[in-house]
């Protein structure tokens, strides 16, 4: 398997937002094993046809003629781990002089732990606690390797933030706040609360899940003093 295979939906060729603190290109790979109802990106699901998709070598013409603009490559979802070709895209990526960028749901450790020494740093999705998360993925078995992947990255020396995406018609703001407690439980020091899009969700029957300012501001209120940074992303 090469970086050839990789299956991409799609590109930002200049993002301020998805590495902290670099000029970052984001790189969108088909393909999620779970089926989260606020999910923004469902056409990103199915792993389709390669031919259909942007090609990692214009992503490298691309990044190879910006080497000195660009600071970062992040590769996005989707979810990026289910590829085999994550890994030499990584390596390349690397070997070009740019630090690398993860976003993931980590749903198997197996996939994710041999990319974590190419990794710089890692936006890791942390849906709910372990006992909640088929009612956000619809899958059975998802959570504990999620949770298990925050070791794994302390373990590896990779910097990395957790975030949960909250959506007021399935996470309470307690529920929230129970994550956000386990997360410092864990050792976890950077959270980002984000607010779920509602205008292109999977589940289009779920409606807005309009979060009002009273809870948000007691999410910010109890966690703040306990994360070295925490943002609520709107």
């Amino acid at each position: 398997m090469n970086a050839d295979n990789l299956v991409i939906g799609g590109m930002a060729a200049f993002s301020t937002v998805d590495y902290p603190q670099h000029l970052a290109a984001t790189l969108f790979l088909q393909g999620c094993p779970w089926r989260c109802h606020y999910c923004h990106n469902p056409h990103l699901i199915p792993l389709r046809d390669q031919g259909e998709n942007i090609t990692w070598g214009q992503v490298w013409q691309h990044i190879l003629k910006r080497r000195g603009l660009l600071q970062a490559v992040v590769f996005s979802g989707g979810e990026p781990t289910i590829q085999k070709a994550l890994l030499p895209a990584l390596q390349q990526t690397r070997a070009l002089g740019f630090r690398t960028g993860l976003h993931t749901g980590a749903p198997h450790m197996a996939l994710l732990q041999p990319l974590l020494p190419h990794l710089d740093w890692v936006g890791l999705d942390i849906k709910a606690l372990p006992s909640d998360y088929e009612l956000i993925t619809t899958s059975r078995y998802s959570g504990p390797e999620s949770w298990a992947a925050i070791k794994a990255l302390q373990e590896a020396e990779v910097d990395f933030e957790c975030r949960i995406t909250w959506h007021g018609a399935l996470q309470s703001a307690e529920q929230v706040i129970a994550v956000g407690r386990r997360l410092v439980y864990c050792g976890v020091r950077h959270f980002a609360v984000q607010l779920a899009r509602s205008d292109q969700m999977l589940n289009g029957t779920l409606g807005p899940g309009y979060v009002n300012t009273e809870d948000k501001q007691r999410v910010q209120t109890t966690l703040m003093p306990l994360f070295e940074t925490l943002h609520i992303r709107e």
